[in-house]
């Protein structure tokens, strides 16, 4: 099985001992981790996951926000529930909602800011022209 060969090749990197028995299910090969504290863990990503917890290096997982959804959109795929997909779509549904919030006020930011130099400019065009008839009209 390909996928358990790729499991302790991450296992061996993230500096594991190899006391983890990895089994396929399904067609599709699905692998499966049988743990001794809990249920099973079951597809590639998710065991991946477990592993990188266990090892302590949550940070390969990602900090920010976007790294995160990028992870959970990887997991989509490996994912046979409905639920499952359901979550992490919802999740990275929210995450865009997000950044849409923030350039939707950054433009109307930006929008509101171009008003006003076109308010400036106009008063300072008015100003000028007044100045000018002044100047004229005094002979300045």
């Amino acid at each position: 099985m390909a996928a358990a060969a790729e499991l302790s090749l991450l296992e061996k990197s993230l500096g594991l001992s190899k006391g983890n028995k990895y089994s396929a299910q399904g067609e599709r090969q699905i692998p499966v981790l049988q743990t001794n504290n809990g249920p099973s863990l079951t597809g590639l990503t998710t065991i991946a996951a477990h592993l990188v917890k266990q090892a302590n290096k949550e940070y390969l997982l990602g900090s920010t926000a976007e790294e995160k959804a990028i992870y959970r959109v990887t997991q989509i795929d490996g994912h046979s529930s409905k639920n499952d997909i359901h979550t992490l779509l919802k999740d990275l549904n929210s995450y865009l909602e997000d950044i849409f919030r923030f350039y939707f006020l950054l433009y109307y930011g930006l929008s509101i800011f171009s008003r006003l130099q076109s308010v400036y400019n106009s008063i300072y065009i008015i100003g000028r022209n007044v100045l000018r008839n002044l100047q004229a009209k005094h002979n300045i």
